[in-house]
């Protein structure tokens, strides 16, 4: 059984027990998040739900294990002959989640 929903503006393909890295949500470690955004379920090759774009009572429960920050990125930026140098650097925030439940 697996599930295509909307997380943090993003289109993921889950299943129960999978871990997923998704962008920073405003959960508490531990906490329960449900996502009501479902666009397909299905449950076997035969039983599958196509949202028209969402499908109606379905949802995906999932937990909050951690949240962290991702890799040092450095932007550097120059123009030439001008004696314009600048380095940036930024580190995108993430949270990991578990789906512990599809609801379809």
């Amino acid at each position: 059984m697996f599930a295509i929903v909307d997380i943090a503006g993003f289109q993921e393909k889950v299943s129960e027990g999978e871990k997923l890295r998704v962008p920073t949500l405003d959960a508490e470690l531990g906490k329960k998040i449900i996502f009501d955004k479902v666009m397909l379920v299905s449950k076997s090759d035969d039983d599958v739900k196509v949202g028209t774009p969402l499908v109606a009572g379905a949802s995906v429960e999932a937990k909050v294990t951690e949240h962290g920050k991702g890799d040092k990125i450095r932007v550097f930026k120059m123009k030439k002959r001008k004696r314009y140098r600048r380095t940036y650097g930024h580190r995108q925030g993430y949270s990991d989640i578990e789906v512990t439940k599809i609801v379809g």
